[in-house]
């Protein structure tokens, strides 16, 4: 992790989501998640590149989409610092949450799901959830409950 920042950048060339966005997504989840809040600073551009061995300007389009976004400000000559948050929920009860989900995802490991399985289930469950929850299914879908499994 780069001196003076709060969170440590990792890439996934598989996932098919390209290298700036997901750098974007790790920043708001580290905010969703508590990990960083408004003050922390972001790795400097030259720290990334060097981290990742990626273009600099794939690290500023990133910055420049958290900017925009109105998570981030750019200060000349110091870096980029977070300015606002995304975070919902409280610590303890984000400590609680990963045991559990640590807990399904053994049981899942154990049933013999590889992690694109698990990734699987999980969005469709997530998805299911959103859609009962909202009491209403998108135009053009099966009606509720016909998709359980399915992801």
């Amino acid at each position: 992790m780069a001196a003076g920042s709060a969170i440590e950048f990792r890439l996934d060339p598989g996932s098919g989501v390209p290298t700036y966005l997901q750098l974007v997504q790790q920043v708001e989840h580290a905010l969703r998640l508590g990990y960083l809040k408004p003050g922390d600073q972001l790795p400097k551009v030259r720290d990334v590149v060097a981290s990742l061995a990626i273009n600099p300007n794939t690290v500023l389009k990133a910055y420049k989409e958290l900017e925009t976004k109105g998570l981030t400000a750019g200060r000349p000559g110091q870096g980029t610092f977070i300015q606002a948050t995304l975070s919902q929920v409280a610590l303890p009860e984000l400590t609680g949450l990963r045991r559990s989900l640590s807990g399904w995802l053994a049981a899942a490991d154990g049933a013999g799901l590889d992690r694109d399985g698990m990734v699987a289930l999980f969005s469709s469950a997530l998805r299911d959830f959103y859609e009962r929850r909202r009491g209403s299914r998108t135009r053009g879908s099966p009606a509720s409950g016909e998709t359980e499994g399915v992801a």
